[in-house]
């Protein structure tokens, strides 16, 4: 919702094009580095009660920004610190979303329900920077104030619409620990590629639209709104992926891995081309192809985290994913500053090869059994609430 904005912001406050990016930077390093303990939290007690606190953080994290812009002192600190605020309540937004869905939903069900998770958070993604472009049109930091007006829709529905599969009491946190380390030693070292995998698919998209930001407003000199339009079209190919990956791997979760990989190849050859592409249309057509390499990786890599381990441990073994994508988000914008001083060719290089790398690890380590994690039947199943006492969606 912020990078279309960001250039604007440059020219108002006065700031570098790194300090713009800190605003990015400062919101997701906070939420990388609190994310497990978020994720402890929430396997210990309801998910949706670490979520609903988080979203009032996000919210005044939002309030906070919008007042010091507003106030017009010491603008800049204060933004910042508004960030870092809904850095910390995200830590018990979207990581926690991810377990609470794999809460709901078991087997093949919980395969299309990740994908349409992932497709969600794509569709956020796409609405998010017309939303947030279309108000800084008007009042650039405006855009802080609908942080808060979104999340109350959020929290009314986890409130009236959501119950959760009941949480098993009794277990001491050295119980805990020891499962823990047991699924760690069983699937580490593949735990570990997925987890960079997500970090780099998530760098290299924020990276790019950050720069893709900035190449529109100072090479092509288009206003804020059109910036935030030009920028949903390769997030568009991205959620429709998502979605798309998310129903199709539920029916041949063998190919999770061939996904991952085919994803990742897709991102580098396309990151690597637009070094050679002088046609805007063809640099946009590149970016939907990149964001839809994007949008097969991800569900993938959710469905086969999320499957390694039951409800008690899920949310420290998600919410560690979710703690270095944001951590890979929180990377992008101020390594694209940098990096864009390099001839492009050595730049979208460097983009590819990562990509790459992510590509061949994964190939390498990552193996799909299909075995469930407790050796139970991984039939699908899911609570819907369909009778009394089951959880679910209302």
């Amino acid at each position: 919702m912020l990078i279309p904005i960001l250039p604007t912001m440059q020219s108002t406050l006065g700031i570098s094009q790194f300090q713009a990016s800190l605003v990015i930077t400062l919101f997701s390093v906070p939420a990388g580095l609190i994310i497990p303990l978020a994720g402890i939290l929430s396997d210990r007690f309801r998910r949706k009660w670490i979520m609903i606190p988080s979203l009032g953080m996000y919210a005044l994290g939002g309030l906070v920004a919008a007042f010091g812009a507003w106030a017009g002192h010491r603008v800049f600190p204060w933004i910042l610190f508004g960030r870092v605020i809904q850095g910390l309540g995200a830590a018990g937004t979207a990581p926690i979303a991810m377990a609470l869905v794999s809460d709901l939903f078991q087997g093949n069900a919980r395969s299309r329900a990740l994908g349409l998770n992932e497709a969600s958070n794509g569709l956020g993604k796409v609405i998010s920077p017309i939303l947030g472009a279309w108000v800084g049109r008007w009042l650039w930091y405006g855009t802080f104030l609908l942080f808060p007006l979104l999340t109350i829709p959020v929290v009314v529905g986890l409130l009236l619409g959501v119950r959760e599969p009941p949480v098993k009491t009794g277990r001491s946190p050295s119980q805990y620990w020891r499962k823990f380390t047991k699924i760690w030693k069983r699937d580490g070292h593949w735990l570990l590629v997925g987890y960079f995998s997500g970090a780099t698919a998530l760098f290299l998209l924020f990276g790019i639209l950050f720069y893709v930001s900035e190449m529109l407003e100072s090479r092509y000199h288009l206003g804020v709104f059109a910036r935030g339009g030009i920028l949903a079209i390769p997030l568009t190919g991205m959620c429709t992926a998502s979605y798309l990956t998310g129903r199709w791997i539920k029916k041949n979760r063998p190919l999770m891995k061939g996904a991952v990989v085919t994803g990742l190849t897709t991102v580098a050859a396309t990151l690597f081309a637009l070094a050679f592409l002088r046609s805007p249309a063809l640099q946009l057509a590149d970016l939907v192809l990149s964001g839809i390499g994007t949008g097969v990786v991800l569900p993938s890599l959710n469905t086969l985290i999320t499957g390694t381990t039951e409800r008690e441990e899920r949310g420290i073994i998600t919410s560690f994913y979710g703690s270095v994508r944001f951590l890979g988000v929180a990377a992008g914008p101020p390594a694209f500053s940098l990096l864009m001083k390099l001839p492009p060719v050595w730049m979208f290089g460097v983009c590819a090869a990562l990509a790459v790398t992510a590509a061949g690890l994964s190939l390498w380590f990552i193996r799909v059994t299909g075995r469930p994690p407790t050796g139970r039947s991984s039939e699908p199943r899911a609570f819907l609430g369909n009778r009394p006492g089951a959880a679910g969606i209302r």
